[in-house]
């Protein structure tokens, strides 16, 4: 039996470095795959340049091809913050958490601003997390004070706002927290 000692199977070899044609294929699979910011795109071709490197004429026009690709409509980051946004608070984010994921995702400001949520719709978040986490009313029982702590840290992290933890984890019952969450429907159509 012979052994090939000149090729190991599980040695990879270094990537080939990036020009204009793999940088713009790199960038097209991205869009393609992940739906994603104009700086999140930017920050991975910066990542594979700095992995594979740079074989192309000057320096590569990474800023320049991201514009490219959101005037091409590939990447609309207002469109991702809504989209972004309204995920986190349908999976029961506070305001506070979502702003930090859109601010980490390289959002402007001005952006954020308009995809803030509503009063109603940050209830509703909080609605959401007391129930899928079995906060307040939608738990076993009455929480003990050292359970009722930690329910309140946890919707505290997840971003919601001191009174609205204090209201969903004291609530009475299911009722009384769901009736809050509707108040801010009202409120908002008043």
């Amino acid at each position: 039996m012979q052994i090939d000692q000149g090729h190991n199977p599980r040695e990879r070899r270094a990537p080939r470095p990036l020009d204009r044609a793999r940088l713009d294929e790199l960038a097209l699979a991205y869009v393609a795959r992940f739906a994603t910011s104009a700086a999140k795109l930017e920050a991975y071709l910066k990542r594979k340049l700095r992995e594979r490197g740079w074989d192309g004429d000057g320096e590569p026009a990474v800023a320049a091809l991201v514009q490219r690709y959101a005037d091409l409509g590939y990447v609309d980051d207002e469109a991702y913050a809504r989209t972004r946004s309204g995920g986190l608070l349908r999976r029961g984010y506070g305001p506070r958490r979502v702003e930090q994921a859109l601010a980490a995702s390289g959002i402007a400001e001005e952006i954020r601003e308009t995809v803030r949520a509503g009063a109603a719709a940050e209830r509703a978040a909080a609605l959401a997390m007391a129930r899928k986490r079995r906060f307040g009313p939608f738990g076993p029982g009455v929480a003990d004070r050292a359970q009722r702590e930690k329910q309140f840290a946890a919707m505290l992290r997840a971003g919601h706002a001191l009174d609205s933890v204090r209201e969903l984890v004291d609530a009475a019952s299911i009722e009384a927290a769901e009736e809050w969450a509707a108040s801010a429907e009202e409120d908002y159509r008043a």
